[in-house]
């Protein structure tokens, strides 16, 4: 044994499989969480029997979202093993809280002229559902930028956490509104028409915007009024990025194509348009994160 520590460290590692133990603990909880959120919704139904891949866009979006959370409150320093792990199971549920609560605040304000589970269940809407899935990570990316950090207290720690969240959801939604606002075309009405290239472009968008929030909430706290303008000026340098991107998009990536004649102005939306609308907002966000 005493030659195995030489090569392997047991204590780290024993420490590493009670980490992910409790993580798997705070997986499942999320995933009743989830039923219990849908509980009118028969999982099993939409997944295998239906063959609903607007539903399962949605489901694996929530999946990923817990995935990120999770992820956040195994980052960072150790304060010892135990509180380490009572600090994972403790965030990891208020996590899973606060997902939910922001996910529905965030369906409701984001696509408030149609009914998204409706979309999904009913109509089975792709693009709706690539679009809840971004709501779910986008606000699981917020959730993670607010986890870390450092703390004096559990105390203090618990109301950063929650407040960031709050002040990243506004931010959020608020880009989202501006969006929706600026582009060429009304994004709800060929959402709900079924056109998945619209919603995979807004989901672009959405994923966009939450990954330059959170880079705003994970630079080191300093006092509120510090955190409150780095969070506005990050997420106005999103917004106006959102525009200028597209603008290249058009011009460099698709020079001979119109990227909403591409979008919208077919009889059979172009999806591949769609997605390359939005990784270039996806891309361009994870530039800003790095060179911030």
């Amino acid at each position: 044994m005493e030659n195995l520590n030489e090569y392997i460290d047991l204590t780290g590692f024993g420490h590493s499989l009670g980490y992910m133990l409790v993580s798997l603990t705070i997986f499942y909880i999320g995933k009743i969480v989830f039923k219990l959120s849908n509980a009118k919704t028969d999982i099993t139904a939409e997944l295998v029997h239906k063959d609903n891949f607007a539903f399962i866009l949605s489901y694996v979006g929530y999946f990923v979202a817990l995935v990120i959370v999770v992820g956040g409150t195994i980052l960072g320093e150790s304060l010892g093993f135990y509180t380490d792990l009572a600090h994972i199971g403790l965030y990891g549920i208020l996590g899973i809280v606060l997902l939910q609560i922001s996910t529905r605040i965030s369906n409701r304000l984001i696509l408030p002229n149609f009914d998204i589970k409706k979309e999904i269940l009913l109509d089975k809407n792709n693009g709706t559902g690539v679009i809840e899935a971004s709501i779910y990570v986008s606000n699981a990316l917020l959730l993670h930028g607010a986890l870390i950090g450092e703390s004096t207290s559990l105390q203090e720690g618990i109301i950063t956490f929650i407040t960031y969240w709050f002040i990243g959801n506004i931010m959020l939604i608020a880009a989202s509104k501006i969006y929706t606002v600026w582009i060429r075309f009304d994004v709800h009405k060929e959402i709900e028409a079924d056109n998945v290239a619209v919603g995979v472009s807004f989901s672009g968008a959405i994923l966009a915007i939450g990954i330059v929030i959170m880079n705003a909430l994970i630079d080191p706290f300093i006092d509120w009024t510090t955190t409150i303008i780095d969070v506005l000026l990050q997420t106005v340098l999103g917004i106006i990025l959102l525009p200028i991107m597209r603008f290249i998009t058009d011009k460099v990536l698709i020079p001979e194509r119109n990227l909403t004649d591409e979008i919208i102005n077919q009889e059979k939306p172009n999806i591949g348009a769609g997605l390359i609308e939005a990784f270039a907002y996806v891309g361009s966000a994870i530039l800003i994160t790095w060179s911030i």
